[in-house]
């Protein structure tokens, strides 16, 4: 059954590239937008992610915690989150189950070929820990302002 609003958002630890483990039952009572991405280093995903970075001080303001998640390994999310001074953690999701809980996570279709991946989607939690939002068509410039005109909604 596809998760909806309202819902509670499954539960997960992750290890961030700097090897802390990050837990959502840990970050009960504040708001979390975690957002999944296909690629460290590619053109869609560099341009979500600097847009989260760019207006990463307003999501603080708000006490909102900002998550990415990837496949990618530590090394890779390091030398990503170097290049473009990311501010928030980027979680290392190997074998993507915590996407599939998501349902985030699946075949995938690019230039003819199929493959197992990562679908851009994001999801914002409540300080209770249920779903508040859940975006399935993301617009990686756009996408972390219009989290921040949603948040005002809720």
């Amino acid at each position: 059954m596809a998760l909806q609003i309202g819902d509670p958002a499954p539960d997960f630890s992750l290890p961030d590239a700097a090897g802390n483990t990050v837990s959502l039952a840990d970050l009960r009572g504040r708001r979390v937008v975690l957002y999944f991405y296909p690629r460290d280093n590619t053109p869609g995903c560099t341009k979500e992610a600097c847009a989260f970075r760019d207006v990463y001080d307003t999501y603080q303001n708000k006490d909102v915690v900002v998550l990415g998640v990837s496949t990618d390994d530590a090394k890779s999310h390091n030398k990503f989150a170097t290049k473009f001074n990311l501010p928030f953690p980027l979680l290392i999701d190997a074998g993507g189950e915590v996407a599939s809980t998501y349902e985030s996570y699946g075949l995938k279709k690019f230039m003819g070929k199929e493959y197992t991946g990562i679908s851009r989607s994001t999801f914002i939690i409540g300080p209770d820990g249920t779903l508040e939002k859940i975006y399935r068509k993301v617009k990686p410039e756009t996408h972390a302002n219009e989290i921040l005109a949603d948040l005002e909604a809720l």
